[in-house]
Order: C-alpha cells, then structure tokens, then sequence
C-alpha cells in the first residue's frame, strides 16, 4: 500500500480559475430559477419553527466531521494520512450551493435548503478552522503521523462572494421576480430547471476534464472512499431527520445538505493558499476533495431522483 498511497500524495491537481468561474456563474444562474418558486412568508416559517434549522446545523456542524474522522480512524491502513486529512477537510467545509436546487429538483424544503446553506457558510469563517484543527490533529496524533495541522485561515472574500454574490443576488432577484411578475416566473420555472440540469451535468464534465489524467490514473483507489464517505454524509442528515420526526420534505432537505458539502472552498483553500505548504507530500487530501466535488454532483442527482420515484410510487398507489 505505501506504493500507492506514495504514488497518491504525488499527484498534482491544478485549479483552473476560468472553469471555477463559469461554474460559479452557472450557480448564481440556477439560484436565480431555485428562487422563482420562494415566497419570502416562507423563511418566516423556517424559522418560527426552528427545530430543522437546529439539527440541520447539527448534522452538518457537529456529526458529519466527528463520523469523518471516526470513519477515518476505522478504515486504518486503508488509506494515507493525507487521504485521511481530506476526508477531514471536506467535512469540515459548509454545505454547498448546489444543494439548493437537489433540495428544489427532489421537492424537498428549499427555504431549508437555502437557510442551512447561508448559515454554515457564515459560520465557516469559526468552525470551518475548528473543525480541521481538532479531528486532523487527532487523526494524526491516533495515527502517529509525525506532522503538523496547519492552522486555516479562511479568505473572507470567498466567504462574502459565496454567501453575497452567489446565493444573496440571484435569490433576491428570483423572489423579487416571484412577487412582482408571477406570470413571468411561472413561465421561467420548468425550463429552467430543465436547464440547470444540463448544466450540472456540464460541471461534472468541466471538473472532471481539467484534471482527468489525475483522476483516472488514481480513481480505483478513491472512488470507493469517496463513495463510502459521501454515503455515510446522507445517511447522517437523512437518519437525524427520522429520527427526531421532522415532515418528510425537511427530511430530504437534510439528507441533501448533509451529503453536498462546499469542497470548492476545501480546493481553494488547498491550492490557492499557502496554508498547507509546510505539508510534506499531501496529493491525497487534493483528490480527495477534487473528486468530492465531482460525486456530489452525481450523488445529488441520484437521491433527488431516487425520491421523486418514491413520490411517483406514492401517487400510483392512491
């Protein structure tokens, strides 16, 4: 295994700044159709009741990067300490925007959605840091890995651009649309949501073409991992959800969020610092996140549609 996890931690994976700015504008582009079916009376109710807002952040806050770095401690040897250390980063992100429109397309609770969105990534700037500096330096101390967590500094910019630009904007101008010109927004909602389905799946390519060479010389070793880790993300916002006996559409709001983490901020972060420069070689934290970006597309898409059947399933029995 040393040899595959050496030939890991050596691989280079770049971040195009024009791809990451198309995708950010196909984002801003799919918040804008998200919003055109948002009142604003109904983030007064997300928050008049705010038990799914409480264990959103929960999920996403507390559990996801605690059984990230129990998964990491249990899959031993399996993986490489750098391998691990992304594991870690990825779950210690904020949710990603893209998980609005899964929550939009699954008919899942989008003001939930777009609240536990706009609230993880504010709290990012505390518990982004936390949440690396105490599980990667466990791991590491757990593993005797003779290496130091370096301490993260989130860029403020990318915060603001996340939370402002790309979330704030689009749905204000799609709520805007919603209110004053209904007509118009009824017409926009269904092609563009057929749209930004297209376009997601234009993003999987886009993120997977820029460093395909990478991702395909070492996708037997982190598909599996990837899989497993995402999979355990769903089924935590998924399990507390049922748990506590939230309505089925918060449900699927949480299993959604849980599960699509912002591993853009993770690549940024990674490769447009220097945070991690004092690292011996980490290539494994690199594909690790690079390919979450890539699967939590596709898984997103998968349980959006997995409960629209179940939707179907429902009607054809009544």
């Amino acid at each position: 295994m040393k040899e595959v996890f050496d030939f890991l931690d050596g691989l280079q994976v770049t971040l195009n700044a024009g791809g990451m700015n198309t995708i950010n504008i196909v984002l801003a582009f799919v918040m804008f159709g998200v919003a055109l079916g948002i009142k604003p009376k109904m983030f007064v109710e997300v928050f008049r009741k705010p038990k799914s807002v409480i264990l959103g952040m929960c999920c996403q806050l507390v559990l996801l990067p605690l059984l990230t770095f129990l998964l990491a401690i249990a899959l031993g040897p399996r993986i490489s300490w750098s391998m691990a250390l992304g594991m870690i980063l990825v779950a210690s992100c904020p949710g990603g925007n893209i998980s609005n429109f899964m929550s939009s397309l699954s008919k899942a609770n989008v003001e939930l959605s777009v609240s536990l969105t706009a609230i993880s990534t504010a709290l990012c700037i505390l518990m982004t840091p936390f949440n690396f500096w105490l599980y990667g330096n466990l791991y590491l101390d757990i593993a005797s890995v003779k290496a130091d967590v370096p301490q993260l500094v989130i860029p403020l910019w990318d915060v603001f651009k996340t939370i402002f630009i790309l979330l704030g904007i689009p749905l204000t101008l799609g709520i805007l649309t919603s209110h004053y010109l209904p007509k118009v927004a009824d017409k926009l909602k269904k092609p563009l949501q057929w749209l930004s389905i297209i376009f997601f799946l234009a993003m999987v390519v886009l993120s997977f073409w820029g460093n395909r060479e990478s991702f395909l010389a070492c996708i037997k070793y982190i598909f599996l991992i990837v899989l497993v880790h995402n999979l355990l993300a769903l089924t935590i916002g998924f399990s507390v959800g049922s748990a506590f006996k939230l309505p089925f559409r918060d449900r699927r709001t949480l299993t959604i969020e849980t599960g699509i983490q912002n591993s853009g901020l993770g690549l940024v972060l990674l490769l447009g610092t220097s945070i991690f420069s004092n690292l011996p070689p980490h290539g494994g934290m690199l594909v690790i996140t690079a390919w979450w970006g890539v699967w939590h597309i596709v898984s997103g898409l998968t349980v959006s549609s997995l409960f629209l059947l179940a939707d179907r399933r429902k009607e054809r029995k009544q």
